[in-house]
Order: structure tokens, then sequence, then C-alpha cells
């Protein structure tokens, strides 16, 4: 970091995340920004979730309560790879004919070009979170819809071989191949539990929107998926439970390596309400940012993260605003969890 940097200036046009001078090279944090969302079933807009995050966290104040200074490890963000726009817009423009069918069209080509092109960034991003994995770096994506972390989540599992995720939701994406695609968004979950053994427990908050057989998935899978569904908290918490209870409840259901996975509509929809899929219910944010401070009261560890399905509004800057300060915390979490 430059040594004229003012962590209380305001941040320059030109500086990165958080208005930071760092570089990739010499940041412990690197952001993967994902714009990718072909597969968006309802609202659309968080192709453009990366960019709205960006521009809101020059708000950010840099000192934070709770974890000091995070930003002295240093955290920057990549440019945005042109390949994977490219990517998206012709997946979403052959995907749309097949989401209004209900997931049925009589030419199965266009679907299996989806699918192609959702593992082409699929492999990009594991290409590209194992090569700064590599270089020792703390490794997030910022997507795009809950779909793009796929990528990042196999190469933490490759390394840490009883790895955690802590999934926050509105969703339980655990649908096989919803609408016909094999990488939706509303299957990141089960696609990660069929194919990645590495992951030995999916620990879900916040859940409460799902299907049958996605409530069967959860009820089969022999206590390797923990769904702490969002109106049975709810309900505790009515009759009195506090909420650091089930924090500590919910903590305790993970191993010691954590990877966090939260979609951005696991909180309440007032804090982003332009999201793809808002569904009444869910966390506050102070609610969230508790869940963070149970796992680092556990001892435990966060060693990676992604961030998903935040989407600008057409007036102000209001999702991408709490997405980044969401998106600090996150940060602040992981390096005060990893230097203990």
């Amino acid at each position: 970091m430059t040594t004229s940097f003012d962590p209380n200036a305001a941040a320059l046009p030109d500086s990165g995340i958080f208005g930071l001078p760092f570089t990739p090279d010499d940041a412990k944090v690197v952001l993967v920004p994902v714009p990718f969302e072909a597969t968006t079933s309802y609202g659309g807009g968080t192709v453009e979730g990366p960019n709205a995050i960006l521009s809101a966290s020059k708000q950010v104040d840099l000192f934070d309560l709770d974890y000091g200074k995070p930003y002295e490890a240093g955290i920057a963000m990549l440019d945005e790879a042109p390949d994977v726009r490219v990517w998206n817009d012709e997946a979403k423009h052959l995907a749309a004919p097949i989401i209004a069918a209900g997931g049925t069209l009589a030419d199965p080509a266009p679907l299996a070009r989806v699918n192609e092109l959702s593992q082409k960034m699929n492999a990009w991003v594991y290409e590209t979170t194992k090569r700064w994995l590599e270089r020792r770096k703390i490794v997030g994506v910022v997507g795009g819809d809950h779909s793009t972390p796929y990528g990042c989540i196999r190469a933490y599992a490759e390394r840490y071989p009883k790895l955690g995720i802590l999934h926050l939701d509105a969703h339980a994406d655990l649908r096989d191949a919803y609408e016909g695609f094999t990488w939706s968004h509303a299957s990141i979950m089960f696609n990660v539990m069929k194919t990645l053994p590495n992951v030995k427990r999916l620990v879900q908050v916040g859940i409460r929107d799902f299907g049958e057989a996605e409530f069967d998935f959860i009820q089969q899978s022999e206590g390797r998926i923990h769904t702490f569904f969002d109106a049975r908290l709810s309900r505790a918490r009515l009759d009195g439970q506090p909420w650091r209870e089930q924090v500590d409840a919910i903590v305790d259901e993970l191993p010691q390596d954590v990877y966090l996975s939260w979609d951005i509509d696991g909180l309440e929809p007032t804090l982003c309400p332009h999201t793809g899929t808002p569904v009444p219910g869910g966390l506050s944010f102070a609610q969230a940012t508790a869940l963070l401070d149970g796992v680092l009261r556990a001892g435990k560890r966060i060693v990676g993260f992604d961030l998903n399905e935040v989407a600008p509004g057409p007036s102000g800057e209001w999702d991408g605003n709490v997405a980044a300060r969401l998106l600090y915390k996150m940060i602040g979490a992981t390096l005060r969890s990893t230097s203990a």
C-alpha cells in the first residue's frame, strides 16, 4: 500500500474496490467478478452485481468496529474478463425461450449450448481461483447469479478435504437441473453435493423457499446437509430464543474449515429489493454479521467466500450499498479467522 494512502479520505476516482490502491499482486484478498446470469429464472440484473458492488464500495468506511482495519491486508478486485460477458450474452439469449416455456423446448440444441457455456464459465472460475490460491491469496467470487461460484467451491474443496459450506440464502438451491439447465442458479448446491465429495457438510441458513424434492434431498443426505429453515428459526425467536443461541447451534454443525456461500436474498428483501427472487422473511444485516461473529467465536476458520445475486436498481445504489458493506464484513471475518 502506498504510504500516501489516507483511509479517512474520500475514495479517488481511479481507485480500486473500497477505494483502495492495491493490485491483485500485492493484496491478500483477491475478488473475482463473474458477470453471468444465464439461467436466472425470475428477475434479472445480477450480471451487473460486481460493478454495482465496486461502485458502492467506495462509500464504505474502512475502519470496522468488529474487525478493525481489514483493508490493511490488501483487497483488490480483478478486472472483468470479457469472455465471461460474451458467454453470458449468448447463453442468456438462448435460455430466455426455454425459461419462458417452463424448461421445455422441442429443439434440445439451445439447452445443450447453454449448459456448455455454463461449463466454460465454471472452468474459468475454477482455473482463476486455483491460480490465485496457489499464490497464497484468499479468493472470493462476486457474482452474478448463484451458479457462478461452483468453480471456486471446487478449487477450495480440493485444497481443504473436509470443507464445510455455510450457505445463506432464501432458497435451498438443491434442484436437479432446474428448467433443464445442469448448472442452474437453483442447482448450485445440488451440484456441489453430487460432485464434490470433499465438501463434508452443507449448513444452510435463511431457507424459506424450496420444493418438496429439495426437502427430501435434505432428509436423505444422512446429515451431510443441515438446513436451518427460516420459519423455524423465526418462530423460536418469537418464543424467546436469543439469536446468539441459534447462531451457536448453526455454527456447531460446521467443520473446522468453512467456506461462505452467501446469496444476498438470504437477507430481508428490504435490504436487497432488486435481487432476482426476493422472498419475505430472512435475516437482518445485524443477524447476518452476528453469524460471522459466531464462526469466529467457535474458533473456526473461514477459508474463502462468495457473494451473489446482487442486482442494482433502476434508481440509486441501495442493493450495491448493502452488498458492499456485507462483503467488507465477510472479508474482515475471513482475515480475522485466518490470523487467529
